[in-house]
């Protein structure tokens, strides 16, 4: 999918350029950066000059890419004045939102707070996706790894049981990765499905200081187990994620799905290009995207490469299997259209 960037750098550029100025200095050398290094992100990404004299700026490139660096500058400016940081994750955040489809750079300052910190989405998906949970009851999201399906799940649990609107959390797994089976593992019940959820552990150890973790695990009000357990239960005045979802068959997916109960949100996350279920059996994730795409109160978001906030090599590396993928799917359909010409 190309982006509003893409689309610049493609048309003739009409020469510009923005005088800036910023009242406070202070707030200016922030927005700025050490040694103006979040300039240096805004003129790579849009291919625009930046040159900076005390709180002044003059911005110089294409007319459309400096109005884009105007709007970048300013809606971070205004994020300083507003008492938050500017770092070179939010410069990158707002850059993001202002140059994908759908975007919007007031999205960066929607917020979810936790015990331990603030998160802010990071691209037009994640903010699309944080909306979705609260406006929908049950939000399905897929993508590649690195988009913050779980992670911002998990966020905005935390967020909604702090506040007292849920009474507790509810994160599951299917245990079913690299074709193991919990019976065949070492340990006690616990010590087997405890690799499995450790990174949802993770996600809750940052955004709740580790005796807060420790005491709700203890007291029930956060409970973290695989999916086989969720069986005969009814989640109430809860928030369930389900994570590798695309690990989950028809059967366990429908039997997932109808535990939500009164007051309770659900959030199924997964990524369909890695399915480690048996061959011929279908992915409980898919069969439920289908199903379900037409009822009422269910919201589905999809993530793709654009949205990988981790490591820029991780996108390289999922552009990377995408197009593999496609090059296989189409040489898979050369080879049935030649032996059907051959018939």
């Amino acid at each position: 999918m190309g982006t509003k960037r893409d689309a610049i750098q493609a048309e003739p550029a009409v020469p510009r350029t923005a005088q800036l100025t910023f009242a406070d200095n202070h707030m200016a050398q922030a927005l700025f950066g050490a040694h103006s290094t979040h300039l240096v992100q805004i003129e790579t990404e849009l291919g625009v000059s930046i040159v900076a004299r005390g709180a002044d700026l003059t911005v110089t490139g294409g007319a459309a890419a400096v109005d884009m660096a105007e709007r970048v500058l300013m809606g971070l400016y205004d994020r300083l004045t507003q008492g938050a940081d500017v770092t070179t994750d939010e410069v990158a955040a707002a850059l993001r939102m202002i140059t994908q489809p759908g975007g919007k750079l007031s999205d960066v300052n929607v917020e979810v707070r936790t015990k331990r910190r603030v998160i802010s989405p990071r691209s037009a998906t994640q903010a699309h996706y944080l909306k979705a949970i609260d406006e929908c009851e049950l939000v399905f999201g897929s993508g590649p790894a690195g988009t913050g399906k779980t992670y911002l799940a998990v966020a905005k649990a935390v967020e909604l049981l702090v506040r007292g609107e849920v009474d507790r959390i509810i994160l599951s797994r299917p245990a079913v990765e690299a074709g193991e089976q919990l019976g065949f593992l070492p340990g006690d019940m616990q010590e087997k499905v405890d690799p499995y959820l450790r990174p949802l552990y993770d996600a809750l150890y940052d955004m709740l200081p580790s005796d807060q973790v420790v005491k709700r695990l203890e007291n029930g009000e956060i409970e973290v187990a695989p999916l086989a357990f969720m069986r005969g239960r009814t989640l109430a005045n809860a928030f369930v994620i389900l994570d590798e979802a695309q690990n989950t068959t028809a059967v366990q997916m429908k039997m997932f799905l109808t535990r939500l109960g009164e007051n309770a949100r659900m959030v199924v996350t997964g990524d369909l290009s890695q399915v480690d279920l048996p061959r011929g059996i279908r992915s409980g994730l898919r069969d439920a995207c289908d199903v379900l795409k037409d009822v009422e109160g269910v919201a589905f978001v999809e993530f793709n490469a654009s949205d990988v906030i981790r490591h820029k090599i991780v996108t390289r590396i999922v552009n990377a299997y995408d197009a593999a993928e496609k090059h296989r799917r189409a040489s898979a359909r050369y080879e049935q259209n030649e032996k059907k010409d051959d018939a």
